[in-house]
């Protein structure tokens, strides 16, 4: 084929346009390998930034060994199905109870002595509390002395010897005599003492008050050489052991509240066990309330007169439904509820629920078969342990 010089210049350009070209084709091809070799890069190392991150089933596990596990108080207990309290809550306050406590008072005029107990003491029955003197009861105590004298000598020579009525007469006046010692405050202990040995007797108007019951000194406000009158309060007397909480409730729910159901108050972030002994039958005129009375246990003297508890008192059962503390559900780190189940001793792991139902202090769940072991106390610890170590956890 013979090629002109036309040709020639027509077909130089097209040579040159695909020459050129390859170059820039090839070169575009290598961009596009570098970028899927960077991209390839990039997913590796994303993925293994994820395994670091324990997305993986087997990292979102926390671990802890037994020193660490006493320390948080962790305790586990299997999931099961049991009736549930119905409760009603309210505000209560702690009050003595009337029934445990007792004042010592003086029945005449008299001067304090001497002290024996103080504020806070704990005292036995019969312990000597306070001695006082009075003129009265030195009085009282002289015809005493004088009449059971009397009585003696005339017991002793019997009726064959002294009229009826003179043995009478010395009888009733010995018997007046040691009423009125004991009505002045002495007791019959006392009495026998003071007239044990009239020869060594004193109707000096000593006499000392004495405990009515064991407990504790809550209240002795009197002081030596003070003049006290029938009735002053010297000493008040209460066994802390038991206390009454008064719950203020809404008299809508009154109906439900029976003597003898379970009840239990928190103080101190402390719940303790008691149960209704008294329904008041009087609304209050100020808040519209009913007074509902507790008694409540009252070991190591943690609860005090005057100190304000919140009350849940019991007014029946619901169906069997699985619950757990309020403080071992919690919420995941996307506003699931969560709780923590126990793999293995010391291993746990956080598992999504369901909250059907909140009462105080319970949370009934769903989502998790009967006999799952749950953390019940510590569940706050263990996702603390968990968020150290930067897990973002989604167990659906």
């Amino acid at each position: 084929m013979k090629i002109t010089n036309n040709t020639t210049k027509l077909l130089t350009p097209l040579f040159l346009a695909l020459i050129l070209a390859l170059p820039a084709h090839a070169g575009e091809n290598g961009h596009d390998h570098e970028e899927d070799t960077h991209q390839e890069q990039q997913a590796g190392e994303h993925e293994e930034h994820g395994d670091e991150h324990g997305h993986g089933e087997e990292e979102s596990t926390v671990r802890l060994d037994d020193k660490r596990k006493a320390m948080a108080g962790i305790r586990v207990e299997p999931l099961a199905a049991r009736p549930l309290a119905e409760e009603i809550e309210a505000p209560g306050e702690v009050q003595l109870n009337a029934y445990a406590t007792s004042q010592v008072t003086p029945r005449i005029e008299a001067q304090v002595v001497a002290r024996h107990a103080r504020l806070g003491d704990q005292v036995h029955r019969n312990q000597k509390l306070v001695t006082l003197s009075s003129a009265a009861m030195a009085e009282v105590q002289g015809n005493a002395l004088v009449a059971y004298k009397d009585w003696q000598r005339v017991s002793k020579l019997g009726k064959q010897v002294v009229s009826e009525q003179r043995f009478l007469e010395a009888r009733v006046a010995w018997q007046q005599a040691r009423a009125r010692l004991l009505a002045y405050g002495m007791t019959p202990d006392q009495v026998k003492k003071l007239v044990g040995d009239t020869r060594i007797a004193s109707a000096d108007g000593s006499f000392a008050l004495l405990s009515p019951q064991d407990g504790t000194v809550i209240r002795d406000d009197f002081i030596l050489g003070q003049m006290v009158n029938p009735g002053d309060l010297l000493f008040e007397i209460t066994d802390e052991s038991s206390i009454w909480v008064e719950a203020r409730v809404n008299p809508d729910v009154m109906a439900r509240v029976k003597p003898g159901a379970a009840a239990r108050i928190l103080a101190a972030d402390h719940w303790v066990q008691g149960k209704v002994i008294q329904i008041h039958h009087a609304m209050d005129e100020i808040t519209r309330t009913m007074a509902v009375r507790l008694a409540i246990p009252n070991p190591g003297d943690h609860l005090h007169p005057g100190q304000f508890v919140t009350t849940r008192i019991q007014t029946g059962e619901s169906a069997p439904v699985i619950s757990l503390p309020s403080n071992a559900v919690l919420r995941s780190p996307d506003g699931d509820w969560q709780v923590f189940v126990e793999k293995a001793p010391g291993e746990y792991e956080p598992v999504e629920v369901e909250v059907v139902r909140q009462l105080p202090g319970i949370a009934v769940i769903q989502g998790l078969p009967e006999g799952t072991p749950v953390v019940v106390e510590g569940a706050f610890f263990v996702q603390s342990e968990l968020a150290k170590s930067g897990f973002a956890v989604h167990n659906h």
